[in-house]
């Protein structure tokens, strides 16, 4: 009986395993496409719907469907309203698992697997079609964890242990009293297990064995749609408000689904047996149909719940903001795209970490703006104030680049395309030259306190040279942040550099050809040559930003 539970258990990983490999294949198949269509196909909330459940198909997985639609609300790409008419699409989406499960049960397909396995193998080693095989590979796994799942559960022959029959014959499947005890059963290993379609397969198995009746394994089933919603909360405790409320509401939708369930229990459940023909009462059912029953209840129970609750999103809406306000600490310097523990969906965590790239870019521009005005300033206390600010803002420059590098470093530890890996190689580098542009204003800011404290004195001229690179410094890193969004030209960029390396060359001549005349002094003239070169420098750090975007070779623009 120990070896027997242990291959159970071993059923069940296997089941999972082949249904994470398939889900990642899928996604690394369609890449950043599932991320346009939750864009492009959420215009109003049937479309959003019909979306949910295109992508849940596709991943066949509820759970990181949800967790990609928090994300994308987090990164303001999908509205809240949209969002809960996604969710609503997964949870019908999600059914497909279970007529899946109800398959392997209901067929012997354990010989199939092994021609799907070769080929799959096969495939995998050609470079071209390895993320099919990749495919194939976790599906065979699936089909092959199902048929044994279904073997074992024969060869445990429950219904014959008087001990787990007496247990499960005590509760009295016509109180709702037992109705509501498994659905809270249900819902607390879901939580535990994180996998709605573990407990789905192990409710198979305890319903086709005889052990469970048809009610009782029901029960159980609803109680998993629950415990389903808390990967999502998870995930978004801490993201912003927004994608705190789009979780909530997944788990609003499901709870209400049980409850108004509860109202009709019976004579629903009594509906989906008549639609398989199966009768609840009898005392011997013929095992492959309960499992379809199941299938067939839970593909019933989501759809008649969109289809009440759809009409009611703005209203679903509204309670969710109510019960989770807006706080102003929400919209603080901090990690605002990348939520930690989102690794369901590699392929797409790396455009996490694109926005929150883009993100650290406006950053280092406001960064630029306190320090020119840092330079106009005049009162001691105003100076000290913004000067203590852009440092401030260098030293979360340096946290972002650490968490921010943290988090790709955790991605690319997952199977990802080469594609994708690129990507991430590339927001590597730029992260890490946009620190580097945090460095330099920052000691360009020194160079504006070393110029006010010894009280060095510009001319015009200078005066008119640093007004020239400070408007040409901000200009490039303006176009660097279109760039970044992918709306920028390379080009335009590589002449805004050549433009401030030639400005730098000039005033530098020009300040060595003014020193020698005794226009001002050596001291005031070092100062000048100084800030000057900072902010060149901040220029090619510009310039590698967008190379690195961009998949520039040119190296490092750096110059002694």
């Amino acid at each position: 009986m120990i070896l027997t539970i242990f291959k159970l258990l071993g059923c069940i990983a296997l089941l999972m395993y082949g249904m994470k490999v398939m889900s990642e294949a899928l996604q690394k198949m369609a890449g950043p496409g599932l991320r346009h269509i939750l864009g492009a196909m959420t215009t109003n909330r049937f479309t959003g719907v019909l979306t949910g459940m295109l992508v849940c198909v596709a991943v066949q997985s509820s759970a990181a469907t949800t967790v990609m639609t928090v994300s994308f609300v987090n990164a303001a790409l999908l509205t809240l309203a949209q969002a809960i008419s996604v969710i609503m699409g997964a949870n019908i989406g999600t059914t497909l698992s279970a007529w899946i499960m109800s398959a392997g049960f209901s067929f012997n397909i354990a010989n199939l697997v092994w021609p799907v396995f070769l080929v799959a193998v096969i495939l995998i080693q050609y470079r071209k079609y390895r993320y099919l095989g990749d495919f194939l590979f976790g599906l065979a796994f699936m089909f092959f964890a199902l048929g044994t799942l279904n073997v074992t559960g024969r060869e445990m022959d429950l219904a014959h242990n008087p001990g787990v029959v007496g247990f499960f014959a005590s509760f009295d499947s016509g109180s709702y009293w037992t109705i509501l005890l498994f659905i809270l059963i249900g819902g607390i290993l879901t939580m535990i297990a994180q996998s709605s379609a573990a407990l789905m397969a192990i409710t198979m198995v305890l319903c086709t064995s005889g052990v469970l009746t048809i009610y009782q394994g029901i029960a159980l089933v609803m109680g998993e749609n629950i415990g389903t919603t808390v990967t999502a909360n998870v995930a978004a405790l801490s993201a912003n408000t927004q994608a705190r409320r789009a979780a909530l509401a997944h788990l609003l939708f499901n709870v209400f689904g049980v409850l108004w369930m509860l109202t009709v229990f019976y004579p629903f459940v009594n509906t989906a047996c008549r639609i398989v023909g199966v009768d609840p009462h009898a005392d011997i059912q013929a095992p492959a149909r309960l499992s379809f029953v199941l299938a067939t209840f839970h593909t019933m129970f989501n759809v008649t719940n969109t289809m009440i609750l759809i009409w009611f999103i703005p209203q679903m809406e509204k309670l969710v903001c109510l019960i989770i306000p807006q706080k102003d600490s929400d919209e603080g310097f901090k990690l605002q795209f990348i939520q930690s523990g989102i690794m369901k969906t590699p392929e797409l965590s790396v455009f996490q970490a694109q926005k929150e790239t883009e993100l650290f870019g406006d950053r280092m521009r406001q960064m630029l703006s306190e320090t020119l005005e840092l330079y106009a300033i005049t009162g001691e206390d105003d100076f000290q104030k913004k000067f203590a600010r852009v440092k401030q803002m260098e030293e979360m420059s340096d946290r972002l680049e650490s968490e921010i590098g943290g988090y790709l470093a955790q991605v690319g530890n997952a199977h990802l395309s080469d594609d994708t890996k690129s990507k991430v190689r590339s927001l590597l580098r730029e992260i890490s030259e946009l620190e580097s542009i945090g460095d330099s204003l920052f000691n360009l800011s020194r160079t504006i306190s070393r110029k006010r404290s010894q009280k060095a004195e510009f001319t015009a001229a200078q005066e008119e040279g640093v007004k020239e690179m400070f408007d040409l410094l901000g200009a490039a890193m303006d176009n660097m942040l279109l760039v970044l969004k992918g709306t920028g030209n390379q080009e335009v960029s590589l002449d805004y550099e050549d433009r401030i390396d030639n400005l730098r060359t000039r005033l530098r001549n020009q300040n060595a050809a003014d020193v020698d005349e005794g226009l001002y002094s050596f001291s005031v003239g070092t100062i000048y040559v100084d800030l000057v070169r900072e902010c060149e420098k901040c220029g090619d750090y510009i310039i590698n930003v967008v190379e690195a975007k961009m998949g520039g070779k040119r190296g490092n623009n750096l110059e002694d």
